[in-house]
């Protein structure tokens, strides 16, 4: 999320505000994919940037049109109708119960974050300010990243002004609710900048879950070194870089699942190197469930069995998006599909839906309002499995 290596990007400025550096080169992954395409229902199209999405359990659907700040409900015949409007926001974080929708509304680069609630009855409030929160706890600020343990006299050889940032740091306040779950206990929050699961319970009061563990670090080659600028003495070290969640779910036994984006680039140029982890939302323990993905944005979990679809926002042969089927006995996916740009995607009334198509830049390089929400019948994705 920050301090992020630079890469060719397409539309940086716009992927860099949601958390994502674009691909430099194609991607691959190691799953095998299925030869044929899943066949999907299209729900609503020409939406932009639907990087999250939450369904009722009448079949109603609530899609952040993250970019344009709005959120759109889609009726299960396909109406849409624009529930909450904030022009300048970024809005995400979209979760459902009891018949409230909870999302996000946040600036990042103000240090603006906010859970809001629309309640049934069509009113929007604000529950909790997330960003107050991250400045006064920052709680990733217990971890460190970067060259940790390098040597001062190496250190002192960095250029402070490089593109990379600082060679070695701890947490810095920052934050971007990026997604959330609503549960009984109150709704729990993925802060993709502040690098932390948060608890907001149902009267405003935000706690700390979990802290992400740093990623596991990558070696500095020469290459990476003669690309960045960085010294001879870095060449070899170990590079920790921030974890960044980007969606959180409840799965078995009431633990937490979170998927996440490794710092720096997201493609697969430095390896795949995204991941799901479980957290105890009691106990704030952190335990790495699965790895390999390629722009992990979001997952659906079977909370009672523990079967897990992750979408892959640059996974794939080309680098253009898939879903991805891990068993919760594994710790790598077992198949992926090839599905153009995922980027939510949710279980509900025994049906999977994905947004689609959620970021394609156009030849300029900007994102277009070309996103999709679909619908899917899990055996048709994955026609080996039965659910």
């Amino acid at each position: 999320m920050k301090n992020r290596f630079v890469v060719a990007a397409l539309c940086a400025t716009a992927l860099v505000s949601v958390g994502f550096a674009a691909p430099a080169s194609a991607a691959s992954t190691t799953v095998s994919q299925h030869a044929f395409t899943p066949k999907m229902s299209t729900v609503a199209d020409h939406l932009f940037a639907p990087l999250s999405v939450a369904v009722d359990g009448g079949g109603n659907a609530f899609v952040a049109q993250s970019f344009i700040g709005e959120l759109t409900k889609v009726t299960k015949k396909g109406q849409k109708s624009t529930v909450v409007s904030a022009p300048g926001w970024e809005i995400g974080a979209v979760s459902e119960r009891s018949g409230n929708v909870y999302f996000a509304k946040n600036k990042q680069e103000e240090g603006k974050g906010y859970l809001m609630v629309l309640s049934r009855n069509g009113a929007v409030r604000q529950l909790a300010d997330i960003g107050a929160f991250e400045a006064a706890n920052n709680p990733d600020q217990v971890n460190s990243y970067g060259f940790v343990g390098l040597a001062q006299d190496c250190l002192d050889q960095f250029d402070p002004n490089s593109e990379m940032g600082p060679p070695t740091y701890t947490g810095i306040v920052d934050t971007h609710p990026y997604a959330s779950v609503a549960t009984k206990q109150g709704v729990y929050v993925a802060d993709a900048a502040g690098n932390a699961i948060l608890k907001v319970d149902y009267k405003g009061n935000v706690s700390t879950v979990a802290v992400m563990p740093p990623t596991p670090p990558i070696v500095a080659s020469q290459e990476m070194a003669d690309a960045l600028g960085l010294p001879a003495c870095a060449v070899g070290q170990k590079y920790w870089f921030e974890s960044v969640p980007t969606d959180v779910e409840v799965g078995p036994h009431g633990w937490l699942y979170v998927t996440s984006l490794p710092g720096g680039p997201e493609d697969a140029s430095m390896g795949a190197r995204g991941a799901v982890y479980k957290v105890n939302p009691y106990t704030g323990k952190v335990v790495s469930v699965a790895s390999g993905f390629v722009g992990a944005t979001d997952l659906a979990v079977d909370a009672r069995t523990g079967v897990m679809l992750v979408t892959e926002l640059f996974g794939g042969k080309d680098g253009t998006g898939q879903v991805s089927l891990v068993l919760p006995w594994m710790k790598k996916a077992v198949s992926s599909v090839a599905v153009s740009s995922p980027a939510a995607i949710e279980f509900s009334n025994g049906k999977v839906y994905v947004t689609t198509d959620a970021f394609v830049p156009d030849a300029n390089g900007a994102p277009q309002a070309i996103g999709k929400l679909v619908v899917v019948n899990p055996s048709s994705m994955f026609h080996n499995m039965r659910w």
